[in-house]
């Protein structure tokens, strides 16, 4: 066999991966370039570095084309080309590393070279260069060169990345060059996964405001109880926007080598949307945003409209990360509002919570927190659904067993309403009909789509009314503070106070909702956002936000 051959044979360009089925060499067989799901999946994985490690930098890592420092390779894939030939080998022969023209845009490799110095550092591969010639010695040599991601999967991405090395035989100048080898790795960039309420809280975020100070403070011994850290944006830094739930969604992205979590930016951008960018992008805390940063934007582009459900099983299906869930029109109309479309194609890009969509654009904001959450119980979950049909069988129970003169917004309304007066009420029971119709479409939607059985659905009395948005169209919002819209902190439930009819002392819907929740484990706090949140159309899950901890499951062990 010639040496050239020989040589060639005993090349070897791999990864260093640290899980076993994706640390071993590519092989160096072009039908064997794929990227497999599974356990026992094979091909590398590649994070954007979509952090900022320098804090004088003005915008996330991955747009430079420089090394900052030791922390900033931390977020890069490690490839290493190993080489074994005759000493005199690249006096005939050219290495060449490079990419598809239709990938470079999305990778960035730079080549270490020997020194301890981060200069030693430097960009061979990226968007303005996919080809690199190689420059190595003949014998046995080991060159290593560091890769990250620049964009995350899209419409028109699907996440895949081939890093190839071609060997070109140069032994004749008279004639063109020769390819004799190639090897790859293939790499998928590793998606933005959301973390479900059943994830343990780690961080909430929550706005100061001049007439939040009461509701601020049941936050804090919330987090408390529930021991997670609290940052409290300042009225500066939100510009009078007090919706951290519509701003922002954080979720994560993860390698074998690192977890990093990752703020998902609305397009919403009101006064909260500079608080992501110079508040959460950091070191080892990375930015993403997408749709339309001018122009119009929808209700239904704030992530009070983004929710994800816990682990779930639909048939043979398992779906261990969830699926996501978004609000939508269901069909089209001249009135009817959909999610943008940029959003929508990028979170099922990331294809590991394959995205339900949800009917809410009968509501007033037309989220889907406004109807349903979700709670962690022993060796599960349960759905919460708002329900008109729960709170009128409440108040007629009630009514029937003599509390009919029992008032309603007790303490905050002038103009209070008895039980009797609610129930007597034609209009309203009209328009929480419809409500429950809607809500019922969902429920039917979510037990398909979720694999779930009534046992795992817990109604939560709640009433609504319609009332004209401002183009005119019939919406509805919550006719009482809207207890589903709930903040969830492991077992400690933050629901907003119904203030709903005392009776012996107790509020009847608070009581019902405790007797709900609290045999299955859970503690509930009931929270005043009456005037701060309930009267501007939001509760205390749109007031708030969560940072929670990564699953244990890794994503690259699911098929999509």
């Amino acid at each position: 066999m010639p040496a050239a051959a020989q040589a060639t044979k005993r090349s070897r360009f791999h990864t260093m991966d640290r899980r076993p089925a994706r640390s071993k060499p590519c092989s160096m067989s072009l039908v064997s370039r794929a990227w497999t799901w599974g356990p026992r999946g094979q091909g590398a994985i590649l994070l954007v570095n979509c952090d900022k490690d320098n804090p004088k930098s003005s915008t996330i890592d991955c747009r430079d084309d420089r090394v900052l420092d030791n922390q900033d390779l931390q977020d890069m894939s490690l490839v290493t080309l190993n080489t074994n030939t005759p000493r005199d080998f690249f006096a005939r022969h050219q290495l060449l590393l490079h990419v598809a023209k239709s990938e470079m845009d999305k990778v960035r490799v730079f080549q270490a070279s020997r020194g301890n110095q981060i200069s030693r550092y430097r960009e061979v591969l990226g968007p303005k260069q996919p080809c690199h010639p190689l420059e190595l010695p003949g014998g046995q040599h080991s060159t290593d060169f560091y890769v990250e991601g620049l964009a995350f999967p899209d419409a028109n991405f699907p996440g895949l990345i081939s890093l190839t090395v071609s060997l070109l035989d140069t032994s004749n100048p008279e004639l063109p060059k020769t390819l004799v080898f190639q090897d790859s790795v293939v790499f998928r960039v590793a998606p933005w996964i959301m973390t479900p309420n059943t994830q343990p809280p780690e961080e909430v975020y929550v706005c100061r405001m001049l007439e939040n100070e009461d509701f601020l403070k049941s936050v804090t011994a919330l987090t408390q109880e529930a021991k997670c850290q609290l940052t409290v944006c300042s009225r500066e830094q939100s510009v009078g926007d007090r919706w951290m739930q519509d701003e922002i969604e954080v979720g994560y992205i993860q390698a074998p080598h690192k977890t990093l979590p990752v703020v998902f930016d609305s397009p919403r951008n009101r006064g909260l949307k500079e608080f992501p960018i110079k508040c959460m992008l950091g070191p080892d805390f990375g930015y993403v945003t997408r749709g339309p940063q001018t122009g119009e934007v929808s209700d239904l582009d704030s992530f009070g409209n983004l929710e994800v459900s816990p682990p779930v099983k639909v048939g043979r299906k398992k779906y261990p990360l969830g699926r996501i869930l978004i609000g939508s029109s269901c069909y089209p109309s001249n009135e009817s509002e959909e999610m943008h479309q940029a959003l929508q194609d990028f979170l099922s890009a990331q294809q590991v919570q394959a995205p339900v969509k949800l009917y809410s654009d009968w509501l007033f904001v037309g989220h889907v927190d406004e109807f349903l959450s979700f709670v962690p119980v022993h060796k599960g979950f349960r759905l919460l659904l708002a329900s008109p049909r729960s709170c009128y069988r409440l108040f007629q129970e009630q009514l029937e067993e003599g509390h009919g003169e029992a008032l309603l917004f007790e303490g905050v309304k002038k103009k209070k309403q008895k039980i009797k007066d609610v129930l007597s009420n034609e209009k309203l029971r009209e328009d929480n009909s419809y409500v429950q119709k809607c809500i019922d479409w969902n429920r039917e939607v979510l037990k398909r789509e979720l694999g779930l059985t009534e046992r795992d659905i817990v109604d939560i009395p709640q009433l609504f009314k319609l009332q004209d948005d401002l183009q005119g169209r019939l919406k509805a919002e919550a006719y009482f503070p809207n207890m589903v819209n709930m903040l969830v902190l492991g077992k400690h439930l933050g629901i907003p106070k119904p203030f709903g009819p005392i009776i012996d002392d107790r509020c009847c819907l608070e009581e019902k909702v405790r007797s709900l929740l609290e045999p299955l484990g859970l503690h509930c706090t009931f929270i005043d956002d009456f005037y701060a949140y309930h009267l501007r159309h939001g509760e205390v899950h749109c007031g708030t936000n969560v940072r929670r901890r990564p699953f244990s499951f890794k994503w690259w062990h699911m098929v999509p």
